[in-house]
């Protein structure tokens, strides 16, 4: 399929990268327990915490302490970036498939974008380590202060500083969030359920497809561009 507009632009497709591209539940849930235990609170079970992963930190330790305390909640933070920076980001596996899915992306010619909840940093780091920035014309991640972190910001700031139009634009990703997220932006949706979020999740947030297995999602991709206006 040709990725290219009337008007030069390209379809552009925006990769959650936890629970979507990787598997990141061992490094992640390992730092949320650290920093619990750091903060002297007891750390949930690492199942417990499946739920976890995908919505922004500041919400999850919010949660976890059951705090409104800013304060507290980035010192918890803190304690979580400084195990996973060290070892946490490498605790990790690849989403069998998904490489095959990004050579198809980029064979079809379209914009390709991370668009991630997770420190921007962290997310290159994690991408060069899989070798999958070579699929990406750019990557798209949170601040350390936590700017971005919410996934609407986030889609709008790439629909702000990058050649991609709304309308011809897609959100792939395993949470409600990435849905809504694009939803609020006038991005369609598109679920995966290799991750952390179930169907049920991803149609209440109104997502426009569903896949099941990641060879699915080139197919899925294609159709939904092809109901949209160029």
């Amino acid at each position: 399929m040709d990725g290219m507009m009337q008007d030069g632009k390209r379809a552009a497709v925006l990769f959650d990268l936890d629970g979507t591209l990787t598997d990141p539940f061992v490094g992640i849930t390992r730092s949320i327990r650290h920093a619990m235990e750091a903060m002297d609170r007891e750390a949930p079970d690492a199942e417990a915490l499946r739920v976890s992963i995908g919505p922004p930190l500041q919400v999850t330790f919010a949660q976890l302490l059951e705090t409104d305390d800013e304060a507290l909640v980035w010192q918890a933070v803190g304690h979580y970036r400084e195990r996973y920076k060290r070892v946490g980001k490498f605790e990790n596996t690849l989403i069998p498939g998904i490489v095959d899915v990004l050579e198809q992306c980029a064979d079809a010619g379209y914009f390709l974008s991370v668009a991630t909840s997770k420190m921007e940093s962290y997310s290159r780091d994690i991408l060069d380590h899989f070798d999958l920035m070579r699929f990406f014309d750019a990557v798209h991640g949170s601040a350390p202060d936590g700017t971005n972190a919410n996934k609407a910001d986030l889609i709008a700031h790439i629909l702000a500083v990058e050649p991609v139009a709304a309308k011809r634009a897609v959100m792939v990703g395993d949470r409600k969030h990435d849905i809504l997220g694009a939803s609020a932006n006038g991005v369609a949706g598109i679920g995966v359920l290799w991750g952390f979020g179930d169907r049920r999740e991803l149609e209440e947030a109104g997502a426009a497809a569903i896949t099941d297995q990641p060879g699915e999602l080139p197919a899925a991709i294609a159709a939904r561009f092809a109901r949209q206006p160029v």
